[in-house]
């Protein structure tokens, strides 16, 4: 069975850093657009950022432009979303997720694959 396991959430300060880890199991993903999404309570879960299958192409969600990055070592079939700067506001589930499907990133329909998430949680 298919599955994408997130790692690295936790509990952080305000202005701190996080590395949230993606890593398929049950086969590669090197091949596929990967995204992270997160989903605050009460909310409906959003982009946060994409990366094209050779890592040549990203994109992010206005609200973490120049705080977060998201990479890909597709040797080791992981990727990677650096959190840096956090703040409180950021504070979700974080979900990593596959793209199967044609069109924009930002949609969640588009995605085949989710993982189960992993909580983020900033504190001020």
């Amino acid at each position: 069975q298919v599955q994408l396991v997130e790692s690295g959430g936790g509990l952080v300060q305000v202005g701190g850093s996080l590395r949230l880890s993606c890593a398929p199991s049950g086969r590669t993903f090197s091949t596929y657009t990967m995204g992270w999404f997160r989903q605050a309570p009460g909310k409906e879960r959003e982009f946060v950022a994409a990366i094209s299958w050779s890592g040549d192409m990203t994109y992010y969600a206005d609200f973490v432009k120049g705080r977060f990055t998201i990479s890909r070592d597709n040797a080791k079939n992981t990727v990677y979303l650096q959190m840096n700067g956090l703040k409180p506001e950021d504070t979700a589930v974080y979900y990593c997720a596959a793209k199967t499907g044609s069109g924009p990133e930002r949609f969640t329909r588009y995605y085949g694959y989710w993982g189960q998430g992993t909580q983020v949680t900033v504190s001020s």
